[in-house]
């Protein structure tokens, strides 16, 4: 997915845009983890029927960003 359809099919909401950038800045994530963080969010929300992509899509997108990066990190 390239970044104009990022753009185009990972819009977030206010609330969810808040939470990806504490992510962001508490976990020191790169420009590169915030796309991946709203593809696997959007995948997420597929998986579940949902439309829009929610905070609880984008926190459980999160969790997996966190896991590999302590997995590749040892």
């Amino acid at each position: 997915m390239e970044s104009k359809e990022i753009k185009e099919f990972c819009q977030i909401d206010t609330a969810g845009a808040e939470l990806l950038k504490t992510a962001m800045n508490r976990l020191g994530l790169s420009a590169r983890a915030y796309d991946r963080i709203l593809k696997v969010s959007r995948t997420i929300a597929d998986l579940v029927g949902s439309d829009q992509i929610r905070t609880e899509h984008l926190s459980e997108a999160i969790q997996y960003s966190s896991l590999d990066r302590s997995f590749y990190s040892v």
